[in-house]
């Protein structure tokens, strides 16, 4: 009995601050290395994105069906089409009306009588790029609805940049200018 009686007069003995220094070993202190450096790599601020470059400026201009030919997506150029007079840069819609696309044929060209009469054939397409813009008065109401829905929907999802006009038309209004 008298090892346990001293034993426990030894620890009664003992300074409070020993318990305390018992927590700092190196165990202890590996584990709470480990935990603050996962802590900085979770919670740390991440590096910002960097700003991407703004695209090229698209400038409105007039366009005549031979200006607007060479906007058909060939050899990465972007996409027009024309609707009523309007020209939409539809190169967001590359796998629609690009190359390859259901509707490449309107690439580059007034794609109004196709979309009223719900024709993506060729034929659709006035051939002779110096005459006349197509003035769509052979159409019937039904037809006219269509491609006012066409009209809306490329406006809701293209920008307008430009108009088109015939050859004859923009050759008077340079005319008018100078």
């Amino acid at each position: 009995m008298d090892y346990v009686e001293k034993r426990m007069a030894a620890e009664a003995q003992r300074p409070a601050g020993a318990e305390v220094a018992s927590l700092a070993t190196p165990i202890n202190l590996l584990l709470l290395s480990l935990l603050a450096f996962f802590a900085y790599t979770t919670f740390r601020p991440k590096k910002a994105d960097p700003i991407p470059s703004a695209p090229a400026p698209i400038v409105f201009r007039t366009f005549t069906p031979p200006e607007l030919a060479p906007f058909s997506g060939l050899n990465n150029t972007p996409v027009y089409l024309s609707v009523r007079g309007r020209v939409f840069d539809v190169s967001n819609g590359r796998n629609f009306y690009g190359p390859g696309g259901p509707y490449e044929n309107f690439a580059g060209r007034d794609a109004s009588r196709g979309l009223a009469k719900g024709s993506f054939d060729a034929e659709m397409l006035t051939e002779d790029l110096q005459a006349e813009l197509d003035d769509l008065n052979d159409l019937d109401a039904e037809e006219l609805e269509a491609l006012r829905g066409w009209e809306e929907r490329f406006e809701e999802k293209y920008l307008v940049v430009g108009r088109l006009v015939s050859c004859k038309e923009k050759e008077r209004e340079e005319r008018e200018k100078a």
